[in-house]
């Protein structure tokens, strides 16, 4: 064991070198998604929280054609599309494809219309079937990490038998295949190609290009390594060669993804190591051992050296996980309102399970064992639930694939705008979300001069924009079950210093109107 302590030690060292980013998010458009132009605009500007490469940008015109006439450019965080001058009249769309720091495909689509809305711009997504494989793909990866290359370990360290390495080196096979697989399928989501695509080079071209390659390509020699540990004839050589290809799936797992990339990373990046080696060691436990409880000969003494191991391993596995769910949640009520959240929780149950089955392997089913070693029944049946439950952990992980997770959405959430109108008769209070160029919601709170509520019958909201030539449109507020007024829906095309009135009628007879100023940013 000191053997491996040493190896992780080094390799945390070596994840702190690893980059810092985070999933990249679209933060603002120009023009603004879901606005309405007099003239096609002579470019688009896709702007990101973080710097990003584009894969795929393709602009859908409104007669439904694809366009080849426009430029693609990166410039820092943004994507600039420089337009033709053809461009037919009515609702067109920007689909883009972009890889962001973490190695992660990011996709999206935003719209605006160039006279009038219409209803003829379509695209076709084949992101239903590609993102199925690709779970797959990570599923199997999985396996061979955690289920083979642990299991390697487990032989030459803990087990000290060749029991079970069958179906270790199953799985070591499998993993080789899907990280393969995973790579490929990485290109066709970049590039938003059909499965049949992966005969061709573009997709691996354009996937050997992120992070994720990197990790594969030590996820796969992590898994050779581990072939190579259960065939050698040397067992020495053989431990040692497990140990090397167990501090690999720590380090796989450290260089890409949305916990390695995160910050600080100081603590991220080792704890994702120390987490994947962790689990790497408890999950490839499993089939050896419900292999061996088949044959109770020389099971009590290994449960016995893998027991006295596992306890310092859960404590790890525990304290990198929290500090783990920490960074990436941001805060508790992430856990819930967030898809990437409620995959976690259901994963801290199933965790929990898998802790209750181990905890009564280890202080009841081994104790009875010593008594009765002949009765492996009951131990067998816990170990085979853990098996269980760890595949289900395992799938359940990989769907994080999908679902950004929440401190990548709060940095790239931009705080309402908020417009202050005090007179001494009445105060205004209006909240503008997201408060940039695009489609924007108001929130009204109407009080009386000495901060009381408002009591009004009806309220508008009319805005222009001066500097424009954009003429006043006018806007209803409803009142909402909490007192606010709400204008929702509201297009802004244009970013400048935009002219904002709003009507209160207080009675038949009497109307407040108080009149302000604000800024909308551009990009």
């Amino acid at each position: 064991m000191r053997l491996i302590a040493g190896l992780a030690m080094l390799l945390s060292v070596l994840c702190l070198a690893t980059g810092a980013s985070a999933h990249a998010t679209l933060v603002s458009t120009d023009p603004g998604d879901g606005s309405v132009l007099a003239t096609a605009p002579k470019s688009v500007h896709l702007r990101f929280n973080e710097a990003v490469a584009p894969a795929v940008v393709r602009l859908i015109d409104a007669a439904g054609e694809t366009r080849d006439d426009v430029t693609v450019r990166a410039a820092g965080d943004s994507i600039v599309l420089t337009l033709p001058d053809n461009l037919p009249r009515g609702t067109l769309v920007v689909s883009y494809r972009v890889t962001s720091e973490d190695g992660h495909p990011v996709a999206g689509s935003m719209v605006f219309s160039i006279g009038a809305v219409t209803g003829a711009a379509a695209h076709e997504s084949r992101a239903g079937v590609v993102n199925g494989l690709i779970w797959l793909a990570r599923i199997g990866v999985y396996l061979g990490l955690f289920v083979g290359v642990g299991g390697a370990f487990f032989m030459g360290w803990i087990g000290r038998a060749r029991t079970g390495s069958s179906l270790i080196h199953m799985a070591l096979v499998t993993g080789l295949f899907s990280a393969a697989a995973a790579l490929g399928l990485q290109g066709l989501d970049l590039l938003d190609l059909p499965p049949g695509s992966l005969l061709t080079a573009a997709p691996w071209k354009a996937a050997a290009a992120t992070s994720l390659f990197q990790s594969l390509s030590i996820a796969g020699v992590a898994m050779m390594s581990g072939i190579f540990a259960l065939r050698i004839g040397d067992r020495r050589a053989g431990s040692t060669l497990s140990a090397f290809a167990l501090a690999g799936v720590g380090l796989s797992l450290a260089v890409s993804g949305h916990a390695a990339t995160a910050t600080p990373q100081w603590l991220t990046a080792p704890a994702v190591f120390l987490h994947g080696v962790g689990v790497a060691f408890w999950v490839g436990a499993l089939a050896p051992l419900a292999t061996m409880a088949w044959r109770p000969e020389p099971l009590l003494p290994v449960l016995n050296r893998f027991s006295h191991a596992a306890i310092f391993v859960v404590a790890m596995l525990v304290l990198t996980g929290l500090a783990l769910a920490v960074v990436q949640l941001g805060s508790p009520g992430a856990l819930f309102d967030s898809q990437y959240g409620i995959i976690l929780s259901i994963k801290l149950v199933l965790v929990a399970a898998l802790l209750g089955l181990a905890a009564l392997n280890r202080f009841r089913l081994t104790s009875a064992l010593a008594v009765n070693p002949q009765n492996t029944r009951p131990l067998r049946r816990s170990i085979l639930a853990e098996c269980v439950i760890a595949v289900s952990v395992l799938a359940l992980v990989a769907g994080w694939r999908f679902t950004p997770p929440p401190r990548a959405l709060a940095a790239a959430a931009v705080p309402p705008l908020a417009i202050h109108i005090h007179t001494e008769k009445a105060m205004f209070q209006v909240l503008v979300s997201p408060g940039k160029v695009g489609i924007d919601h108001f929130v009204l709170q109407l009080m009386n001069g000495d901060g009381t509520p408002l009591p009004a019958k009806e309220a508008s909201l009319t805005l222009s924009l001066p500097a424009r030539g954009i003429e006043p449109f006018e806007r209803k507020a409803v009142l909402g079950s909490d007192g606010y007024w709400s204008v929702r829906d509201v297009a802004i095309p244009f970013a400048g210093r935009w002219h904002l009135r709003i009507d209160a009628l207080v009675t038949d007879f009497e109307r407040i109107t108080l009149e302000d100023d604000f800024d909308v940013p551009g990009h």
